[in-house]
Formats: structure tokens, sequence, C-alpha cells
């Protein structure tokens, strides 16, 4: 199946019409002689032609595959032989254990030890195939060996198919916080097969739609409103609804990671609950009690009752993304276990979106109205989480 149709990144998209199975949208960047624009291709049984869509851009290359435990035995088969046929030389493949509890140094080694001992040269290629966690794991030691190499994401639950592999954050965990160690660097090519969201889990979904929904609440209402009314279609496997979402959100990124690579501006934006939610998996220790799409969601709705509390939006806001929440079956509390609140802020204040010693959060002055905010009084977010965490 080729793509059948080009989204600009700056284009408002909102009309379910527009969207035809079949897609690509271009992150484009200012300076391309020091960072190349490349697509991301969005569709059904993309994984398909994976092959053919790599050398019409990248040319035939020989590779190497990393995925995990889980990701292994459904896809990687199917794509090793349909690179083998399409031209490419696959050197070898990597298998690394699934969860984010894995995303860690010594992991990292073994992939890099790995790939090195598969004789790869400058011009050989990493192609990530699973979810956040491989991406994350790929992309960074692709950014680490022999200086840099190119690599591309395949996508492979919705979470990663709207965010973590578009826009070339790569980074692994440390015991002082989440992603805290890694590097930007972009993907040349992101495949992402909404067919492949068939296998996840229907927790997985839920968690990769929070990701979409916050789109929405950044910066563009419409949107919001259309998640509200198609948010159910969505989660329960349309794949129409699932091209769309996942072409409006890597959209929106793909223009805010144009305007700025590397989170000095108005990329920070895109933390919108993240801060809040990676406080949360910390301290619930990035297992399955807490993935990571719920602490997002849990993380939003932090960030909301924190600004209705401040008085920069009003309350129904909040109502309303908690009842969407609800509806769409994410968790509006979190797991139920001893919170330290002392620790939670303790894990804010060191996470790496902190400056000088300062929390910064993203907070809304309305749905659609996101902002930065560097000044908030610590004392009206510890008040939040003692209220969230009571009730």
């Amino acid at each position: 199946m080729t793509p059948s149709s080009t989204i600009a990144a700056d284009s408002a998209a909102v009309d379910l019409a527009r969207f035809t199975p079949g897609k690509i949208v271009r992150v484009d960047f200012a300076d391309t002689a020091t960072t190349p624009s490349y697509d991301i291709v969005i569709g059904n049984s993309i994984l398909s032609e994976a092959a053919t869509l790599i050398r019409l851009r990248l040319g035939a290359r020989r590779s190497v595959i990393v995925t995990d435990s889980n990701v292994d035995p459904l896809y990687r088969a199917r794509l090793e032989a349909n690179l083998a046929a399409g031209g490419h030389d696959v050197l070898t493949h990597i298998v690394v254990p699934a969860g984010e509890a894995n995303k860690n140094f010594a992991q990292l080694q073994i992939v890099l030890e790995k790939i090195l001992a598969a004789n790869i040269d400058r011009k050989s290629l990493i192609i990530a195939l699973g979810g956040g966690v491989v991406g994350d794991m790929a992309g960074l030691a692709a950014s680490l060996a022999m200086r840099g190499i190119d690599y591309v994401q395949i996508p492979t639950t919705l979470l990663a198919q709207v965010d973590s592999s578009v826009g070339g954050k790569t980074a692994i965990d440390t015991t002082h916080g989440k992603n805290t160690v890694g590097s930007f660097y972009q993907p040349c090519l992101v495949l992402a097969d909404v067919t492949l969201l068939d296998s996840l889990s229907a927790r997985e979904i839920r968690a990769g739609y929070a990701e979409i929904v916050k789109y929405g609440l950044i910066n563009d209402p419409v949107f919001f409103r259309w998640c509200a009314a198609h948010g159910g279609q969505l989660v329960n496997g349309d794949h129409d609804a699932q091209i769309y979402a996942v072409g409006a959100s890597c959209a929106a990124k793909a223009k805010i990671v144009a305007k700025d690579e590397r989170e000095s501006g108005v990329r920070a934006l895109l933390n919108l609950g993240h801060t809040f939610g990676h406080a949360l998996e910390v301290v619930t220790g990035f297992g399955n009690a807490l993935v990571h799409g719920e602490a997002v969601a849990l993380g939003i709705l932090l960030a909301l009752r924190l600004s209705a509390r401040l008085g920069l939006c009003p309350q129904k806001d909040y109502d309303d993304v908690h009842a969407h929440f609800m509806t769409v079956g994410l968790p509006v509390k979190p797991p139920s276990i001893a919170y330290d609140i002392d620790r939670l802020m303790a894990y804010m204040a060191q996470d790496k979106k902190a400056e000088a010693g300062k929390i910064t959060l993203i907070l809304l002055r309305g749905i659609g109205q996101a902002f930065v905010s560097r000044d908030t009084d610590v004392k009206d977010i510890r008040a939040v989480w003692e209220e969230f965490l009571s009730k």
C-alpha cells in the first residue's frame, strides 16, 4: 500500500473525512544540513511495505533490528523476511527484555556490544521495532555507535506512534529519574502501522490514547472535541479513527519539534502531565502498577487541578477531562499504595525539565491553552498532591 496523501505538519487536522488510510507527515527542520527532515508514514499494513519505504528514502542498507521479548515473536520474522526480499542485508537482531524497568545502562551496554559485534559500518541502519522502550534504547544506541548512525522507528504501540517515535528524544532511566540520560537524535524515517495495534491489550491502547488527548489540550480545542466524540471508537480498535488520531498527533508534534528541536522553548509544552506523571512512575517502580500513558493521564489531571486551583482555568475543564478519561477507561486515581509527598516533590524537582532548582510545569488557561510555568509556588503543588491522593 502506497501512502495516498501528504499532510503538512502545520495543518489544522480536524475533519475525519480528510484522512484517508495512508498518509505522510513530514517533519521539516529549518537547517536540514544539521538536522535532515524525515517522513512519518501512517496507515494499514505499513510493515509489509517496510523494505520498499526504506529503500525509497534511504537506499538498501545493512541493518540491525532491535526489538523486545514481547514484539519479537509477533513481528520480527515478518520484518526480516520483508527486508531480505527487498534487498536489505539484515546483519542480526537484538531482543531486549520487555518493560520500562529494562531501559537502563546495563541493557544499553548489551545492545551496543551486540550492534558493534555485527560488524556494522557508518552506513549501517538500526531499525527499532517495538514500543517506547525499544525506540528510546535503539535511538540512543544509534546516536552512540560509531558516533552516530542512521535509525528507523517502527513503533508497535499507540503511545510510541503518537509520541516517543517522533521528535528524536532518546534516553534511558536511572536511579535519579525517568529519561535522565539521553540525547536528541532524530530518526531517518518513522513507519506507523495501525494494524500492529491489534495485538495490544485494551490497557495499552488506553495508555497511548492519553498522549493523543494531550495534543488537544495543548493548543487544539477542536481536536479535543474530536477526541471526546470519537475516543471510544479509537480505543475499541477502529482503524480509521486510529489513523486519523495518529496523523493529527504526529502533525501537531512535528510542527512543534521543527520549531524547537532541543526543547529550549515551545517544545516544553509537549511535557503536559509529564512532570507529575514521571514522579508517579518513579515511586511506583516503573512497573505494571502504572504504565507511562496512565501516569501521563494522571499528570494531566494534576496539572488541570493545579491550574484550576490557581484560577487559571475553570473547574469545568478539569471536570470535562476527568469525565472523558473515565469514559474511555483511563485511570483517574493512582494505584493504592502509601505515597510520600516529600518523595514525589523531590522527584519533580529533579526532573530534567527543572531549571535553577525550580519546578517547571505545563499548566493551562483553558482547554487548548497550555503554557510553561516556572514560578508556581511549591506550596500549591504540594496541596494539589495532598488533595489528589486523599480522595
